[in-house]
C-alpha cells in the first residue's frame, strides 16, 4: 500500500466510532497516555476514569471532594465495580453522554448578528459566568481560577457577549483531551453550558456549541463529548439537531448536599405539584426540619409547623399580614394614600372618569399608565399610552379586571422591585420589558413565540408573552406589525410592562441599591404594616437616591430573586429558632 494511502487509512480509522474511550486502554496505547488524569475545572475536578490503573483511586478522589464543589468521574470502564467500592458515598449520575464525530459534523446557520463568542478576559466575565450558573442551579466556579486560566490551551472557558449591550448571555467550558493527557483517541469535551434565560437572541446555545465544535475540529480532534441530564429534553433536541449521538459513557459522582437531588427520589415539591413560589419556601422549611402540610397545591396554600406553632401561608402571604395591610396593598389607590402620607414620592394619579376627563389628564401629562385598581401579575395594565384612542381602549381593557380604573402619569426610569422581609431589604431586582432581536429570517410574531417559549422554560411556565392587542400596540409603536420580517440585529420592545408573567426579565441589583432606596423601601413596608412585601419603584438608576414608588405586592414571588436568600429570611421571620443547616 502506498505511504499516502496508509496515512489516509489510519486517519479514517481514528475518526471512526470505536469503544476505546469507554473501555480500558491496553498495551502501547495505555503507555502513551498520561496516568490518573484529573483536571481542575473551577467548580470541581474532572476525573478521566479510563486513565486510572487502579479504580480504587477514583473512589478515594471522589470521597476527598472539596466542600462546595462537584467532582465528575467520567469514562469509567466499569462503573458498577466503582460503585461497589463505596455505595454509601457514590452514585451513578442520571445523565446521558452524547458524542459529535468531527468527520461527520456539518456547520449550521451563521451565528446571530450581534453575538460575539470569545474567551474569558476578566473577573467581570467570570462573575457573569457565575451569575448564569446560579440562575440554572449549577455549581459556580472560582472567579480567580477562571481568570488565571483564561489563556489555557487545555481548558477553554468561553462566553457569549451581546455586542449591543456588552451583556454576557452564555457560558461554557471546553476540554482538549489530547493536550491534557495525550488521548490516543484525540477527543475533546464540552462542559457546563449555560445560557441566560433572559437573552433576547434565539439560538445562543446552538451558536456556542457549534463554535466549540469548530474550534476542536480545526485542531484535528476526532470527537467532542458532553453530558446532559436524561430529562433535559430541550437540550437533547438541540444536540441531536447538531449531530450528536448517544454513546455508552457514564458519570459517577459523590453523594454530597449539592448532588442530593440527583440520587434521592424526585423532590416532594415536584411530586406535590407546587409552583416555584411555594416550592422555594417548602424546600427551605423541610431543610430545617419544619413540618409542611400542603392544603391546596394549585392555589398555593400550605401550613408550616415547628415547635408546637403553626403558620398558614399562601405562597409568601402569611397570617402575619393583617387584613388591613392586605386591603391596603390590594387597592392601588389606597396604597398610594398610605405611602404618600408616609412622605414617600408617588406619581400623580387620577381615577378614570368620562372620556373627556381622561383625555384632559392625558393632555396634561403627555404619556400615562392605565391599570385596574385591583389586580396582579400585570393583567389589564397598559404603559406608555399616548393617544386618546389608545386611552379609551386601555380603560376598557382594565375594566375587565376591576370596575375602578386608575390613570397615572408615566415616569421614566428602571422598573425596580424591592423585597422587604421583617422590615429589612433582602433583595432588589430591575425588571425589564421583553425585547426581541431580529435575525433577518423570522417574523416579529415568530420571534415573540420563540422568546416566550424560552421564558416559559426558564420560569417553570410562569412567564409568557401574550399575543394580544397590547403586544400588537407595542410592536406598532416600534414601526412594525406582527407579520413583519425583523432585520438582523434590530431590537423591538414587545411589551411596555416589565411584569414577569407577561414575559418581563429580572436582573438582580441587590448589591447596587442606593441607601436612600433601601431606606424608602423599609419605610414603605412599615407604613403599610406588612412584614413581607414587594415594593415597585421607578428609578433613574439603582445606585442613585431618586425614585417614585408605584405600588406594593402583598404576595411577592420569592423564587424570582434567587440567588438572594429570600426563602431563608422568610423562614427566619416565621420561625426564628429554627436551625439553618
Amino acid at each position: 500500500m502506498p505511504k499516502s494511502r496508509k496515512i489516509q487509512h489510519r486517519y479514517q480509522r481514528t475518526l471512526s466510532p470505536s469503544l476505546r474511550s469507554w473501555e480500558k486502554p491496553r498495551g502501547q496505547v495505555a503507555r502513551k497516555m498520561k496516568s490518573d488524569a484529573v483536571l481542575e475545572m473551577g467548580w470541581g475536578r474532572l476525573v478521566f476514569g479510563h486513565t486510572f490503573d487502579d479504580i480504587a483511586n477514583i473512589a478515594k478522589l471522589l470521597k476527598n471532594e472539596k466542600r462546595g464543589k462537584r467532582d465528575v468521574a467520567f469514562y469509567i470502564p466499569d462503573p458498577h465495580v466503582l460503585l461497589s467500592l463505596a455505595p454509601q458515598d457514590m452514585f451513578l449520575d442520571p445523565s446521558h453522554t452524547y458524542r459529535l464525530w468531527m468527520d461527520r459534523y456539518l456547520p449550521g446557520a451563521p451565528r446571530p448578528k450581534g453575538l460575539l463568542i470569545r474567551r474569558v478576559r476578566s473577573r467581570s466575565d467570570a462573575n457573569e459566568i457565575n451569575r448564569i450558573y446560579a440562575v440554572h442551579g449549577m455549581v459556580q466556579a472560582d472567579a480567580d481560577f477562571l481568570v488565571q486560566h483564561r489563556n489555557s490551551r487545555v481548558l477553554l472557558y468561553l462566553v457569549a457577549e451581546d455586542t449591543a449591550t456588552g451583556n454576557i448571555v452564555g457560558a461554557m467550558a471546553g476540554v482538549d483531551h489530547e493536550r491534557f493527557f495525550s488521548d490516543p483517541e484525540r477527543g475533546a469535551s464540552l462542559w457546563s453550558l449555560g445560557v441566560d434565560p433572559q437573552a433576547p437572541y434565539p439560538g445562543v446555545g446552538e451558536a456556542m456549541v457549534r463554535y466549540l465544535a469548530e474550534h476542536f475540529q480545526a485542531l484535528g480532534r476526532a470527537y467532542m463529548d458532553l453530558s446532559v441530564m436524561h430529562d433535559n429534553n430541550q437540550a437533547v433536541a438541540l444536540y441531536e439537531k447538531i449531530g450528536f449521538q448517544r454513546v455508552p459513557v457514564f458519570c459517577v459522582k459523590h453523594k454530597n448536599p449539592i448532588n442530593e437531588p440527583l440520587f434521592v427520589s424526585r423532590s416532594a415539591e415536584k411530586e406535590e405539584g407546587l409552583n416555584p413560589y411555594v416550592g422555594i419556601i417548602v424546600k427551605e422549611a423541610r431543610r430545617r426540619g419544619i413540618r409542611v402540610e400542603v392544603m391546596d397545591a394549585e392555589n398555593g396554600y400550605f401550613s408550616l409547623t415547628f415547635g408546637g406553632r403553626s403558620v398558614m401561608c399562601r405562597e409568601s402571604l402569611t397570617e402575619l399580614t393583617s387584613a388591613v395591610a392586605l386591603s391596603w396593598c390590594d387597592d392601588k389607590a389606597m396604597t398610594r394614600k398610605v405611602l404618600t402620607r408616609a412622605g414617600l414620592h408617588m406619581p400623580n394619579q387620577f381615577e378614570a372618569g368620562s372620556d373627556d376627563e381622561n383625555a384632559e389628564f392625558l393632555q396634561s401629562h403627555g404619556r400615562v399608565v392605565v391599570k385596574p385598581a385591583r389586580g396582579e401579575q400585570g393583567r389589564g395594565i397598559a404603559v406608555d399610552v399616548r393617544t386618546e384612542e389608545h386611552l379609551k381602549n386601555a380603560v376598557r381593557t382594565a375594566r375587565k379586571y376591576c370596575e375602578t380604573v386608575l390613570i397615572e402619569e408615566m415616569v421614566e426610569g428602571e422598573d425596580l422591585r424591592v423585597v422587604v422581609i421583617d422590615y429589612k431589604v433582602v433583595a432588589g431586582a430591575v425588571r425589564r420589558p421583553p425585547e426581541i432581536v431580529g435575525t433577518g429570517k423570522h417574523t416579529v410574531k415568530q420571534l415573540i413565540e420563540k422568546l416566550s417559549r424560552r421564558r416559559a422554560a426558564a420560569t417553570g411556565g410562569e412567564s409568557r408573552i401574550p399575543l394580544d392587542k397590547e403586544t400588537e400596540r407595542c410592536v406598532n409603536i416600534a414601526g412594525y406589525d406582527l407579520e413583519a420580517l425583523l432585520p438582523a440585529g434590530q431590537a423591538v420592545q414587545v411589551r411596555k410592562t416589565a411584569n414577569l408573567h407577561t414575559g418581563g426579565t429580572i436582573h438582580d441589583v441587590t448589591d447596587d441599591l442606593h441607601p436612600d432606596l433601601i431606606q424608602a423601601s423599609e419605610l414603605g413596608a412599615r407604613a403599610l404594616k406588612i412584614p413581607v412585601v414587594g415594593l415597585d419603584l421607578i428609578v433613574p438608576k439603582v445606585d442613585g437616591p431618586d425614585y417614585y414608588m408605584i405600588e406594593a405586592n402583598e404576595r411577592v414571588g420569592l423564587a424570582n430573586h434567587e440567588p438572594q436568600p429570600t426563602a431563608e429570611r422568610f423562614i427566619d421571620l416565621l420561625f426564628p429558632q429554627s436551625f439553618r443547616k
